[in-house]
């Protein structure tokens, strides 16, 4: 899958929100964390669980399933380059958000 997906208005979560959007068999978390916003898969690289409900500290998403908590703008799993949940690029462009999906593959 390539290009970028347009969020709908009604889906752009508030500061400090997120929204799981799911399109063409994808799941993808959205999170505004003051006013930046972050997509990432919303399975979790160890298991599968969903990330979208998991526990938010800043940046962090926490899997509700064994803990694990991720950088969303990394994707990265915090202290470690080993483990990576899929971290898609957010733009905004004329009031419309964005995630590009482009990079995908190669980011994987």
């Amino acid at each position: 899958m390539s290009g970028e997906y347009p969020v709908p208005a009604d889906k752009v979560p508030p500061r400090g929100g997120r929204v799981l959007l799911e399109w063409a068999d994808r799941s993808v978390a959205l999170f505004n964390i003051a006013d930046s916003f972050y997509a990432i898969d919303d399975s979790c690289p160890h298991q599968g669980a969903s990330l979208c409900g998991g526990r938010l500290d800043g940046r962090v998403i926490q899997c509700c399933a064994h803990g694990l908590r991720f950088d969303l703008a990394s994707g990265y799993l915090l202290n470690s380059t080993q483990l990576k949940v899929a971290s898609y690029p957010v733009e905004q462009r004329d009031g419309q958000l964005f995630i590009v999906l482009a990079s995908m593959e190669a980011g994987q």
